[in-house]
């Protein structure tokens, strides 16, 4: 039988040397927000003759089909956007308005508020249900630290996620918009279920393996769910990777956002949460 505990602190090393990168852009180059979070103006216009260079003078330009594309801007107003479309009209031919929305820098301010709270609430009452409902595990296992290693395993994959788009939005330009809140949301929750598919296997190996020691009760259990969430993950990453692949450009980064986060779940929730149990129980013991 595969002892996968005994590379525990490796599993720990690949979860830094994944988070680190992304910590760092986060410190320097932060995030790059759309305009749901700073407020300002979204013109989706379609034309066969305009072309990226033309739209750059009136603001963040992303090609989203062959003729269609997204330009963001400082607010505007319906006068001002008429006057740019004329503008544009006279060079370029009829010009098809496929979206125009506005956003003030008040419901920027107050989406930003709301995903930071959101994230911490989901985090505080997962510590509390998995404490619940783990609440009759055998003494002297602790079911708070079930809850606090899935926290901590959830929050290892909202950092992967937002490192990695930090430094997408640092090279490349990639936007995070109200979309990427969803994406991280879901994230949280696939986290959250794969991990407590583990731990319920724990939990009833516990009741079973009674005299064996925790670390192998814990291998045994991952061991155990192993194929399951592998194939559980591996349906969802073909349907993103579909989405990525055929989906609209207005999709595209959330189901990227989706896949890193789906990949990172699966990871942390077999090599990093579980281990920490393992940890921390070797601390107790001592």
């Amino acid at each position: 039988m595969i002892n996968l505990m005994k590379y525990k602190f490796l599993f720990f090393a690949i979860s830094l040397f994944v988070i680190i990168p992304g910590i760092f852009s986060l410190a320097k180059y932060g995030l790059k927000l759309s305009i749901d979070f700073t407020g300002g103006t979204l013109l989706e216009i379609k034309n066969e003759k305009v072309e990226n260079r033309n739209l750059a003078s009136i603001g963040t330009v992303q090609k989203t089909s062959s003729n269609s594309y997204i330009v963001r801007t400082k607010p505007m107003g319906v006068k001002e956007k008429n006057k740019i479309i004329a503008d544009l009209e006279k060079t370029y031919g009829k010009i098809e308005v496929e979206r125009f929305e506005t956003v003030g820098p008040t419901v920027g301010k107050e989406l930003t508020i709301k995903a930071i709270q959101a994230v911490a609430v989901a985090s505080v009452v997962i510590i509390l249900y998995i404490a619940y409902a783990f609440r009759e595990i055998p003494k002297p296992y602790s079911p708070w630290k079930f809850g606090a290693s899935a926290v901590v395993a959830l929050l290892h994959d909202v950092l992967v996620v937002v490192g990695v788009f930090s430094i997408l939005g640092h090279f490349l330009n990639v936007e995070v918009d109200a979309l990427f809140v969803t994406a991280l949301l879901t994230v949280i929750g696939f986290s959250v279920h794969d991990t407590i598919v583990v731990f319920d296997r724990v939990r009833e190996n516990l009741r079973k393996m009674i005299k064996t020691p925790f670390e192998e009760v814990v291998n045994v259990s991952i061991l155990q769910t192993l194929v399951r969430s592998i194939n559980t993950s591996l349906t969802a990453l073909i349907m993103m990777g579909a989405i990525i692949i055929f989906g609209g450009e207005s999709i595209k980064w959330f189901a990227i956002a989706l896949f890193i986060g789906i990949f990172s779940g699966t990871y942390s929730s077999i090599f990093n949460a579980a281990p920490l149990l393992v940890v921390w129980e070797e601390k107790r013991s001592k």
